[in-house]
């Protein structure tokens, strides 16, 4: 084996000396560029309509109604007032539509927990506007697409296992709601809009996680829709459903009910033994 000369190693170390110190970094900033189109080209879809720029009119009326109706508990400029009402900065216009259309808010009273009321307060434009004046104050989850919120056209089966999976240890698994700690509740969902079913995964209202479209993509989301449609349309075959809450009522039925008919005729053929 041949020995380096000196010329041989001092050609070597002005190879070296000729990197330039910066290339490191541009290796590492062309593999960021690299993964983040990668990720953007695999990354599920979202189902979220595409929000149209509202104008400058649309928001002014919605920051008019909510200063008006909301500002009490939510702050003139939504974001919040401390121990009364939380920041609506970056939740989004579905998060208004879910609580306005469904009549939770505004709230009658207050309460740990915002109730269902039929008989909604504003309509549906009202609302709309309302939701684009939040919606300005931070980006946040928009009002989903009418493509993803027809169960017609989900995988009820598919919706049932998911649901059994992520709700049915709050809602039940026939969707008829059940009690949470400290006087919440996980409210019924059967006759519930498709819409608002898929707000509700996407915001997480009240003690509801948040079922972004990482978690449960669009399509996973209509198949909950179309499951609880189908459980609303199949009924109760099997007679009174108690609640649908399983075995607790029926045994209790049982109990009171069968036992205590089972103890009278004992008692009858008792006497008439006798």
């Amino acid at each position: 084996m041949t020995p380096l000369t000196t010329t041989d190693e001092g050609r070597r170390l002005t190879r070296i000396d000729r990197r330039h110190p910066a290339a490191l970094a541009l290796l590492l900033m062309l593999g960021l560029i690299l993964a983040g189109t990668v990720f953007a080209a695999v990354a599920p879809k979202t189902a979220e309509a595409s929000a149209p720029a509202q104008s400058a009119d649309v928001v002014e009326e919605g920051r008019e109604l909510f200063v008006a109706n909301c500002a009490t508990c939510h702050g003139e400029n939504g974001l919040g007032i401390k121990d009364v009402g939380p920041s609506l900065a970056g939740v989004g216009a579905a998060s208004v539509d879910f609580q306005m259309e469904t009549g939770r808010m505004p709230m009658a009273k207050p309460g740990v927990q915002a109730p269902r009321v039929e008989d909604v307060k504003f309509s549906d434009e009202q609302i709309s506007a309302i939701a684009a004046y939040v919606a300005s104050l931070g980006a946040g989850p928009a009002i989903p697409d009418e493509e993803y919120t027809d169960g017609s056209k989900g995988d009820a089966g598919k919706g049932g296992e998911i649901f059994r999976v992520n709700c049915a240890m709050c809602h039940n698994s026939a969707g008829a709601g059940g009690a949470l700690t400290r006087g919440k509740y996980a409210p019924e969902v059967t006759g519930v809009e498709g819409k608002h079913i898929y707000e509700a995964m996407l915001t997480g209202p009240q003690s509801m996680p948040v079922f972004n479209d990482q978690n449960l993509t669009p399509e996973d989301k209509r198949d909950v829709i179309a499951y609880i449609e189908q459980q609303q349309e199949a009924g109760n075959p099997g007679g009174n459903p108690l609640g649908s809450l399983g075995p607790v009522p029926e045994g209790l039925f049982a109990w009171t009910i069968g036992i205590g008919l089972l103890i009278t005729a004992a008692v009858w053929l008792g006497k008439k033994s006798a």
